[in-house]
């Protein structure tokens, strides 16, 4: 026999799988919603960490980038005086908390603005080192951590001298809202910069303890912090669990500084920077559904599973092995007893024509064209019997599969993901916002060092030099009042021929249904001229590709969609009209002293508890803020609304930020147990179909064969050979059916000669005897 054919080892199998799927359902599947923190509440906060690194990481790159561009610009033109120099930085950008300009050779200090600087901690005889302009951190006599940043200004026939400028280590554009505390921490787990830590001392020991071990593991490398295929931040990143305090307990998010790339570093990355957000959320151990549910499920599959096994043993196997037996004893020759004929299906078929056999083997007159029994053999096939066990599978399969467990529309959404989408979403548009004021600055520091005596060719070597530095450009030139263009870089130009720069510092032009952000800086040096960038849409999209946010669409006043994470219409409306009353009440600029009421706006229905929110805080500020609701339509979803306030050259765009989200893809205990019971089900019907199938492959089918090729034999069909197809107890009656053709065969021959061999003609030969 086959060790994996016959009939014993797919019903071995399905009695396997059935109690293993009982054991899983009871003892694995059911445990679910007794965490006190929902896995979707720790995600978040890891998300909202690698949010605070990304923003991190790119303001230091920024910063170093600018201070080493402009101290290149100045060098590339006149001399001027430190205090020029300074003056100049500072009315361009506004990111530093002090500046200073130091003779290298004397040490001497040329011009300072802003908040002393630790220049004592500066070797000048080490800058010609192989990392002599890095950044570098130093400490305060407060205690407060710096970032110093430094570049050379060399001019010919003057000494040499170095700009330097500080920098806090603070998370920059992180929207924290009421609650939320998040740190700068360097590799030793120190802090070096906080926001939202209040004074009381339980918030700064968590902190501590937060920070001792986060330190620990940031130090891992992150193939080995990563689960495989996880993608999404590049670098180490993870969340914890908190100390537990009046039933609300600290959960917090970490991620190390890393590039935009893996493995590609840069000057921000080799910090070695951590950023750690915590929260608190309340504590709530509820199990979504009874654990009854869980063991009365495997109750009943026990229950049908058995059902199903003892009918394919009593109407399939049992009869199968006893053809096999009878099969043998009647090739041996022992003719003396009946055949027993099972009751069922096609081995009734098959017993009925073995009898029929052993009869025409003793030379019973009429056996050869007797006409074969009927009856209930004829009415319930092997198939049928397969069919009633898959449906005794499938009562217990369908249910979950479709029915039961369904988290539906009024499911509780945990107030802390409502909060962090719409936080998020502000943190994504303030990022907006700070990109294209940043590129307008970019533009501002070059216009400043071009004057009418700049050659054409001197302006080209400029640009291309800037868009090299900055990959944000696809295109930058020198427009003058006229509309002529100066000098280009890059791509073609979309400003309107023969028109003169705009006044308006950011714009938004349709070119072919491609939007196209254009930035003018007007050239103080060059009357009525302005550098012009144009940023491609790419990079706009870029900026809002971050993991646990779902859709991410950028829309102007008219609520038109300009930008998204991936597949949209440009110039298209929002396709939801909840979202587009969302965007709506998130840009208002009167607030009240109520909470507002974005999911009634909205047309979502609003839910007791504390699970749904649409402000930022209890009490509404006056003016556009991020908004957040619970959509609820069918399925819920989780959509926030974020304007870009807070200035700069871009704030005349009025463009808001919105994003949504199934809230099925979160970890919430409902959907946990939503998706563990289709996953029961699922495994149940698969385990059916996979043994039933096996049975029907390896036995009904060959076994149907054998019914007709033994019936024919029975009918007298002599000549066609039966050949076993498998090595099993089909494959065993088979054989048996041709060493009756065989001796049928011989009995015939003997017969036609007239000759014998001094028995009876048609007596049997005894058994035993070949």
């Amino acid at each position: 026999m086959s060790l994996l054919g016959g009939i014993r080892p797919p019903i071995a199998a399905l009695s396997a799988l059935l109690l293993a799927l009982a054991a899983l359902t009871a003892f694995q599947l059911g445990h679910v919603g007794r965490q006190t923190v929902p896995p979707a509440v720790l995600t978040s906060q890891q998300y909202f960490a690698e949010d605070g690194a990304i923003a991190l990481r790119a303001s230091l790159d920024e910063s170093i980038t600018d201070i080493g561009r402009t101290a290149s610009l100045f060098s590339s033109g006149e001399p001027v005086s430190p205090d020029s120099v300074l003056d100049k930085l500072g009315s361009v950008y506004q990111k530093w908390r002090g500046t200073a300009v130091i003779e290298i050779k004397s040490g001497r200090l040329e011009a300072q603005r802003g908040e002393n600087l630790p220049l004592t901690a500066l070797d000048l005889t080490a800058l010609d080192g192989e990392s002599g302009l890095a950044p570098r951190m130093v400490r305060l006599e407060n205690g407060e951590t710096r970032l110093l940043t430094l570049a050379l200004l060399s001019w010919p026939d003057r000494p040499q001298q170095l700009l330097v400028a500080s920098s806090s280590l603070k998370v920059p554009g992180i929207s924290l809202g009421r609650s939320r505390a998040i740190a700068v921490l360097d590799s030793s787990g120190q802090v070096l910069g906080s926001d939202g830590v209040g004074g009381s001392g339980q918030e700064k020991k968590q902190l501590a303890k937060f920070a001792k071990t986060v330190a620990q593991k940031a130090a891992r490398h992150p193939l080995q912090a990563k689960e495989p295929g996880s993608g999404g931040f590049a670098g180490v990143s993870g969340s914890l669990l908190g100390d537990s305090r009046d039933g609300r307990r600290s959960v917090a998010g970490y991620a190390k500084l890393t590039g935009s790339q893996p493995g590609v570093g840069t000057d921000a990355t080799a910090l070695g920077l951590t950023v750690v957000s915590f929260v608190g959320v309340a504590e709530e151990r509820s199990a979504a559904v009874d654990s009854f549910f869980w063991i009365a499920a495997s109750a009943a599959l026990l229950v049908l599973g058995a059902l199903a096994v003892a009918l394919l043993v009593t109407t399939v196997q049992r009869p199968l092995l006893r053809l096999f037996l009878e099969s043998r004893r009647i090739g041996r020759g022992d003719l003396n007893r009946p055949v027993t004929v099972p009751k069922y299906g096609e081995a009734a078929r098959i017993g009925a024509a073995l009898d029929r056999l052993r009869r025409q083997l003793l030379g019973e007159p009429g056996a050869e064209t007797e006409v074969p029994r009927g009856g209930r053999r004829a009415r319930i096939g092997t198939r049928a019997l397969l069919g009633v066990c898959g449906i005794l599978l499938l009562v217990w399969s369908a249910p979950l599969l479709l029915t039961l467990n369904r988290a539906g529309a009024s499911v509780a959404v945990p107030k802390t993901i409502v909060d962090d989408q719409r936080e998020r979403t502000d943190t994504v548009a303030d990022r907006v916002r700070r990109a294209l004021n940043e590129g307008h600055a970019d533009l501002t520091s070059v216009a400043s060092v071009i004057s009418d005596r700049t050659t054409p060719a001197e302006l080209t070597k400029l640009l291309e030099r800037t868009r090299n530095q900055h990959g944000r450009y696809e295109s930058l030139y020198v427009l003058k009042a006229d509309g002529t263009v100066l000098a280009r870089a890059g791509g073609k130009p979309h400003h309107p021929a023969g028109k003169g720069p705009s006044k308006q510092p950011v714009t938004l032009v349709d070119s072919g249904n491609r939007p196209v952000i254009t930035e003018y800086a007007e050239t103080p040096g060059l009357a009525g001229a302005a550098v012009v960038g144009e940023l491609g849409i790419d990079f706009l999209n870029a900026l809002l590709k971050r993991p646990g946010l779902g859709e991410v669409r950028v829309v102007d006043a008219k609520h038109r969609v300009i930008g998204g994470n991936n597949g949209y219409l440009a110039f298209e409306p929002l396709s939801d009209a909840k979202l587009d009353a969302l965007v709506s009440s998130a840009n208002e600029k009167s607030g009240t002293d109520e909470k507002s009421s974005a999911d009634e706006k909205s047309g979502a229905n609003e839910q007791s508890g504390a699970n749904e929110q649409s402000g930022a805080d209890e009490k509404a500020d006056k003016g556009p803020r991020a908004k957040s609701a619970l959509l609820r339509d069918g399925a819920v979803s989780v959509a926030a609304a974020a304007p870009m306030t807070g200035g700069g050259a871009a704030q005349p765009l009025d463009w808001t930020v919105v994003t949504w989200q199934p809230a099925k893809g979160l970890e919430i205990p409902a959907y946990t147990a939503q998706n563990r019971t289709v996953l029961a089900g699922l495994l149940g019907l698969t385990g059916a179909v996979a043994c039933l199938g096996w049975i029907h492959i390896v036995v009904v089918r060959p076994l149907r064969d054998l019914a007709r090729r033994a019936e024919a034999l029975a009918d007298g069909d002599r000549r066609t050979v039966v050949y076993p197809t498998h090595h099993d107890e089909v494959g065993a009656v088979t054989r048996s059916l041709e060493v009756i053709r065989l001796r049928l065969l011989e009995q015939r021959k003997r017969d036609a000669a007239g000759t014998g061999t001094g028995r009876t003609p048609g007596r049997a030969t005894p058994a035993g005897r070949n």
